[in-house]
């Protein structure tokens, strides 16, 4: 199916890490849309990730918490949108050992607040947007996750997103509604909060502070560039078909401490460092709980929709690492 709209779509969280970059594709490429940006604008959410569209004639940006009913319900009742693009979350797994109940408020109540919505004013299309960390972990010699491979979430955090992903598909069994899920890997790229591990990583090297390793170093992340993913986004939000879920992956596995080695020398040759930043390499107390290996299968999204992932991991890397260098030597 091909979903064409001409007026509004809610995209939550679109002052985050993803979502902004959803938010300005969606603003730019389809000038026929309206698209609302809903965002609490917790420490991850920045506006500034949307200054080049924030005077857009087709966007509008509007403060607020998917766990608030009555501001909900202002927003359809204003806006009425015909879809829902959801991204908004709490996302980071540490947080989620510290304070698991806000991972539930937010990745789980706010979801069925949002389906409790898309049911009353009769949403044509609801889109939401998962972790592959809710199929478990994979040792060395496994096969990456497929669609259905069975949820076996590890961490607090996936358990929160496999509550919601399984709200999504009761919803659309219950009452009809026309949903999509994509599962996706590892995002890296600009505007990605610096709690996360490429851009935790660049901010030690840049200020010459300890770069902190869990363990060993030797888990196993297959890492997807935001771009790349948003692309999939673009084309499962008009082009899935209806009650399917499609996994998103880079196919680009790498053990975090050599992705660390590599952010290393590449920001030592481009500052022309005279000391290799490998040396601010500390290795700490493994995270509680801490999953192995994460790896995508995207073969039914590139065969069925004919995405697949364009940028080099390199390009990507440098991309990234550049944004960086400027946003935090301001």
């Amino acid at each position: 199916m091909y979903m064409k709209l001409n007026k509004t779509i809610l995209v939550t969280g679109g002052a985050g890490f993803i979502g902004s970059h959803v938010v300005k594709r969606f603003v730019t490429q389809y000038p026929e849309y309206h698209i609302i940006n809903l965002d609490k604008l917790t420490y991850c959410g920045d506006l500034e990730n949307l200054k080049e569209i924030s005077h857009a004639s087709n966007y509008t940006f509007i403060k607020g918490d998917i766990c608030d009913n009555k501001l909900l319900n202002n927003v359809f009742e204003e806006y009425n949108p015909e879809a829902i693009i959801h991204l908004a979350a709490e996302s980071h797994v540490d947080n989620s050992i510290k304070n698991p109940n806000i991972f539930v408020e937010t990745n789980v109540i706010g979801t069925c607040n949002l389906l409790n919505m898309a049911i009353k004013y009769n949403i044509e299309r609801f889109y939401h947007v998962s972790t592959d960390e809710v199929y478990g972990d994979l040792e060395l010699n496994e096969e990456p996750f497929l669609e259905t491979t069975p949820y076996d979430p590890k961490s607090p955090y996936s358990a929160s997103k496999a509550a919601s992903d399984h709200f999504v598909r009761a919803y659309g069994n219950t009452y009809g509604l026309n949903y999509v899920i994509s599962n996706c890997s590892n995002n890296y790229g600009p505007n990605q909060y610096p709690e996360k591990l490429i851009p935790k990583v660049i901010d030690c090297i840049l200020n010459k502070k300890p770069i902190p390793v869990y363990g060993d170093g030797k888990n196993i992340r297959d890492w997807l560039y935001v771009e790349d993913h948003v692309k999939a986004i673009d084309t499962i939000f008009h082009r899935g078909d209806a009650g399917e879920t499609y996994n998103v992956g880079g196919d680009c596995e790498k053990t975090n401490i050599d992705l660390i080695r590599v952010l290393c020398n590449e920001i030592d040759f481009i500052l022309d460092n005279d000391n290799s930043s490998t040396e601010l390499i500390k290795f700490v107390n493994d995270r509680k709980g801490h999953d192995f290996r994460y790896a995508i299968n995207s073969d039914k999204l590139q065969t069925q929709l004919g995405w697949e992932p364009e940028t080099p991991f390199m390009y990507g890397i440098k991309e990234t690492i550049n944004w960086y260098i400027k946003k935090f030597k301001k």
